[in-house]
């Protein structure tokens, strides 16, 4: 039975109905288990009954072996641990995001390392002799799209594994795994969480070999993540449908009103048929999600901006309950002082409008 969106997401990694057994999935907060036959749980940094409720969910919805990870960073820094030998080759987004390249280049030496814009000119010689390709689409925070499946066939010609970076797409917004990737790697402290409670990540692949030696490298490492994040990740992925439809019926609704207002320039959402990405995200998407990006002036107007509007708080990261802009370039990002990322909401999308076009009318 093919499920819709909003099932899979209330029913996943559910156990079978049990009498007098919780409905929903409790968390387990054991470090420690009684010993018995090999293959119980015997410590809380191998293993835990509440990760592996989340990785089921994650992983029906990737089309994958998911692992879950103490956040995004951890996950994308374990792939490419495991993955990635002295020598070898690896290919970055340019305008990905920035702890990905700055974590390859403080923190991993001896590779050859490739930065490619999400958006530039895919061909054989960007990706030949690499031995991964990370892509991140629709990229952060600049929300520019490449064609996953082409990406995918070209690497895989020259004998590189694909992973992709899902994290503003979600499981429900894009299946790289169905497009060609090897591998997904996403943070869940963004959306797929979606209450700003938590720090978490996964990975997820169809590779059972790969999937074997990042379990391996994450009990080693203690990479882990916490069964009460776990548990609070799994329940707010049960409203994800909901939120992502809400979000990106705000995000449509924003990106009128910032397109028609005097006082912003080179608004971004994949979204609308006019936008550059467009094209290629409506072939590989099944929905847009919530993100918009936007240019103002400068640092200035940025905070003038955010001190008239009521409804948007400046805070990094994306993807919650609340609208909240950030104001990339303060972190080092290339781009704009002027540009901002903003990740709307759950509020209603005639208050939101009405906060926005009242605060950039200030300005």
């Amino acid at each position: 039975m093919n499920d819709g969106d909003g099932t899979r997401c209330v029913h996943a990694g559910l156990e079978p109905a049990r009498t007098g057994e919780p409905l929903p999935p409790q968390p387990v907060l054991a470090a420690q288990f009684h010993l018995g036959e090999p293959g119980g749980d015997f410590y809380g940094r191998a293993d835990n009954p509440t990760w592996r409720a989340l990785e089921s969910a994650i992983g029906d919805l990737d089309g994958g072996d998911c692992l879950v990870y103490a956040s995004g960073m951890a996950a994308v820094s374990a792939l490419l641990r495991v993955v990635l030998r002295p020598g070898d080759t690896v290919v970055l987004p340019s305008d990905g995001y920035y702890l990905a390249r700055s974590y390859v280049r403080d923190h991993m030496g001896g590779l050859d390392v490739r930065e490619v814009p999400t958006a530039g000119e895919w061909s054989a010689s960007v990706v030949e002799g690499a031995r991964l390709v990370l892509l991140e689409t629709p990229s952060n925070p600049g929300l520019d799209v490449c064609d996953i499946a082409a990406v995918s066939a070209l690497a895989h010609a020259a004998g590189a594994l694909v992973a992709v970076d899902n994290t503003t797409a979600t499981p429900l917004g894009q299946r790289p795994l169905e497009l060609g990737a090897d591998v997904v790697v996403a943070s869940d402290t963004k959306a797929l969480s979606g209450h700003s409670d938590l720090v978490l990540g996964h990975i997820s692949t169809r590779d059972a070999e790969l999937a074997a030696r990042l379990r391996a490298e994450r009990t080693a490492s203690g990479a882990v993540a916490g069964p009460f994040e776990a548990w609070l990740a799994h329940r707010g992925l049960g409203t994800l449908d909901l939120r992502l439809a809400r979000q990106a019926e705000n995000a449509a609704a924003v990106y009128a009103v910032l397109r028609a207002h005097p006082a912003v320039r080179g608004v971004r959402w994949p979204g609308s048929v006019d936008d550059p990405a467009h094209p290629v995200a409506a072939r590989q998407m099944r929905r847009f999600g919530g993100v918009v990006t936007f240019e103002l002036a400068d640092e200035d107007a940025v905070a003038a901006f955010l001190g008239a509007s009521r409804l948007v708080s400046a805070a990094t990261s994306f993807g919650g309950l609340h609208t909240t802009a950030d104001r990339r370039a303060r972190w080092g990002d290339a781009v704009p002082a002027g540009l901002l990322r903003l990740s709307c909401g759950c509020e209603d999308p005639s208050d939101l409008t009405a906060d926005l076009r009242a605060a950039l009318d200030r300005l």
